[in-house]
């Protein structure tokens, strides 16, 4: 499990990484939503390249609620969420 200082600057490089494909987005608000494109908004988040970075980084599951969640979060809120989303997770792996 992550600390939420190291979850934030890994979620901040994944972000940066995604931002700065789209030229719409070089403004860097810190909202998980610039990982896609502002001009032309995908009509899938779940199964998206920066989402499937975020669950291999990370360890976790993310579905279609908690991905349209964390896209529409700041950073800050978005690596607050996955990190209470890794204890969940982790948790229900050791119980069940």
């Amino acid at each position: 499990m992550n600390t939420m200082e190291s979850i934030y600057q890994r979620l901040y490089k994944i972000y940066n990484k995604h931002r700065q494909q789209y030229k719409e987005n070089r403004y860097d608000s810190q909202q998980m939503c610039l990982m896609w494109s502002t001009d032309n908004p995908p009509d899938e988040i779940r199964y998206s390249e920066p989402m499937e970075d975020i669950e291999t980084a990370f360890g976790i599951v993310v579905d279609d609620d908690d991905a349209l969640d964390l896209y529409d979060m700041t950073l800050k809120k978005a690596a607050q969420k996955i990190h209470a989303m890794q204890k969940d997770q982790h948790n229900h792996k050791t119980k069940g």
